[in-house]
């Protein structure tokens, strides 16, 4: 059999299984995608979109209150609309899932809806589900199982949402499960004060007040989120800053604008009990005997894979000791055919790492031997301010070897940030000394998320930091800071007073 003919089943359809899915029917690949819940996974459902969603928005909202700023005045009270918001965030996942569904169709990829366990490599058994909405929009989800040698195994009667266990066959299979919010033991998950940021993003109303365990970037949009809606929000971090995977610079002005906002923010605070758990609050003590009353709490300190009843142990495939799969550089397990990509592999827990490993998985089964590339992987906050970093930062740098420079460009100098009402935020271009090579980048301000992606096209191209600046800008835009910056590397911006 070539490689064009291989028989590819794909576990999950988020961001790295959908898009390894559609690149491997591209390539000539019989593909099916067995999906328990609905397809894009969670970055498109439960994650990343709609919550950028609802931060538009609340962006939005936040304009039409500052309208003073802008020249112009808003007649009565502006208040947000929490059950319009919600109905636009479902508007614009459905949009975008049934895209998925569209392009699943189009490249002939099968898509069956239900619960996938591995029985030996090579072989995946599915309950499917028969209920299973998003599926039964597709006519197409289960048409075309018999080329991938599925057959009905056996009738499950006893569970009512269980048509048939199919038995798939294929040459590769690609775990791509993706996390969950994790629920440490220590919390009553099942009173509703209790949440996590599924259940966050569809509450039903707006509360009074929010308590938000963990101040990582899943805490810290939602505390911007809903500051910004009126309620009253207090985050707890164990360490000393906010973000403490970003750079303290960015994560001690982020901070600082959250508090502005009106959040309480407490840092190197620890969580010592729950006092009480009721229908309508949450009160907590902490280690220094403070005590902390919110309508609803939110635990957001971190996710766990989903690689539990999948049947990986059964057939071999090597976990760490938190379940995350391990994989080689080429997204190989440590059996032969079995390749895993996205959260379920730990790391970086990033929807866009998610898709880039998926193709390079999908181009090793169909022959090449491709490394999977994390060396500059975009990292993107969306509060308020936002912040993009990507490659290394000073300390970093510093860390590694390197005698770093930096360039920086603030934007109280920035026509376009200032043009916005948004002059708090700055590009800091981290450099090397010897060599001019540019090796990281750190934002804040309007629009970094989009503008860090000209740092990551310089570092993917070994640009030095003065070529960089060489180039030319278009004016006024944010991404002029990047020219700004580096620039200022060698002290030759001119937008840069002494």
């Amino acid at each position: 059999m070539g490689d064009a003919g291989k028989r590819i089943v794909v576990l999950g359809s988020g961001p790295g299984g959908y898009v390894a899915a559609i690149r491997a029917a591209q390539r000539g690949a019989d593909v099916t995608v067995v999906e328990k819940g609905l397809v894009g996974g969670v970055c498109l459902n439960r994650g990343c979109i709609p919550t950028k969603t609802l931060i538009a928005g609340v962006d939005v909202l936040t304009k039409a209150r500052s309208g003073d700023i802008y020249g112009f005045t808003v007649t009565g009270e502006v208040t947000p609309n929490w059950a319009y918001m919600q109905a636009r965030k479902e508007e614009v996942v459905t949009q975008l899932r049934n895209g998925i569904h569209t392009l699943f169709k189009k490249s002939k990829v099968k898509l069956i809806s239900g619960n996938a366990r591995l029985s030996e490599p090579g072989v995946v058994m599915v309950d499917t589900v028969s209920t299973d909405a998003a599926v039964s929009q597709d006519a197409h989800a289960l048409e075309s199982i018999p080329r991938h040698e599925a057959a009905p195994a056996q009738k499950a009667g006893a569970a009512a949402n269980i048509a048939d266990v199919l038995r798939l066959e294929a040459d590769a299979v690609i775990v791509a499960t993706g996390s969950d919010p994790l629920h440490p033991a220590f919390f009553d998950f099942s009173q509703p004060s209790i949440i996590d940021s599924t259940e966050l993003l569809n509450i039903e109303s707006i509360p009074s007040s929010l308590l938000i365990l963990g101040g990582g970037p899943i805490g810290c949009e939602f505390a911007c989120l809903f500051a910004d809606l009126g309620t009253k929000v207090t985050i707890v971090e164990l360490m000393p800053q906010l973000l403490p995977q970003e750079d303290a610079r960015a994560a001690k002005q982020f901070q600082s604008a959250l508090r502005k906002s009106g959040v309480e923010v407490l840092v190197r605070t620890r969580l010592e009990r729950v006092d009480e758990y009721a229908p309508d609050h949450v009160t907590v003590a902490l280690e220094d005997g403070r005590t902390l009353t919110a309508e609803k709490m939110l635990i957001g300190v971190g996710r766990q894979p989903n690689t539990a009843g999948i049947g990986l142990e059964a057939v071999g495939v090597a976990m760490d000791e938190r379940g995350y799969v391990i994989v080689n550089e080429h997204l190989e397990t440590s059996v032969p055919g079995i390749y895993a990509i996205g959260d379920v592999t730990g790391g970086y827990l990033q929807a866009h790492v998610a898709s880039h490993e998926g193709i390079v998985a999908v181009d090793n089964i169909l022959g090449g031997r491709r490394e999977r590339n994390l060396r500059f992987v975009p990292i993107c906050l969306y509060g308020r301010p936002e912040i993009a970093r990507i490659g290394l930062t000073e300390d970093e740098a510093r860390d590694e070897g390197f005698r770093p420079v930096t360039g920086t460009f603030r934007f109280g100098a920035l026509g376009r940030a200032l043009a916005l009402g948004e002059s708090r935020g700055y590009v800091q271009l981290v450099v090397d000394h010897d060599s001019d090579k540019l090796l990281g980048a750190v934002m804040m301000g309007p629009h970094v998320t989009d503008v860090i992606h000209e740092v990551a096209v310089a570092l993917e191209a070994g640009m030095s930091a003065r070529r960089l600046g060489e180039i030319m800008h278009a004016h006024p835009t944010i991404s002029e800071a990047v020219m700004e910056a580096a620039q200022d590397v060698y002290g030759e911006s001119v937008h840069v007073a002494g």
